[in-house]
């Protein structure tokens, strides 16, 4: 099978210029040109389009897919170097969870202080400083 860039874009989602420039990074080989000098995708390409794109949806910057790639085609005793991997990028995915319940329990706690009060507002003081008086 032979697509186009279009025909690969509108199959992964993904825009010409993203194709271009994951070609540019070497996250996808250089496709083979025709006679004419436009690129020419294979179903290689799509299943190495598909695995950045699944990759991507659960964290992985796109360094680190490079990384995964490089495992991929040489899977040979890479196991331990991709759990190792994960389990940077799992620790970084609890830490940002961790931060984002506080900023949850924080804006919960404002909006119940905030119910309905007239005059002084809670939210407005927390990012003010608590400072109790806002610039107008």
């Amino acid at each position: 099978m032979s697509l186009t860039i279009s025909e690969v874009a509108g199959r992964t989602g993904l825009s010409a210029d993203t194709l271009r420039y994951y070609e540019r990074i070497r996250l996808l080989p250089a496709p083979a040109r025709t006679a004419g000098g436009q690129r020419s995708y294979d179903d290689r390409d799509i299943t190495r389009l598909s695995f950045i794109g699944r990759a991507k949806a659960i964290g992985f910057s796109l360094s680190e897919i490079g990384e995964l790639l490089k495992f991929r085609e040489d899977p040979a005793g890479s196991s331990r170097a991709v759990r190792e991997l994960a389990a940077q990028k799992h620790t970084i995915v609890v830490e940002q969870l961790a931060e984002l319940q506080a900023v949850e329990n924080e804006l919960a706690l404002l909006l119940n202080l905030c119910r309905g009060a007239p005059g002084d507002c809670p939210i407005l003081n927390k990012l003010d400083g608590d400072a109790g008086t806002r610039n107008q």
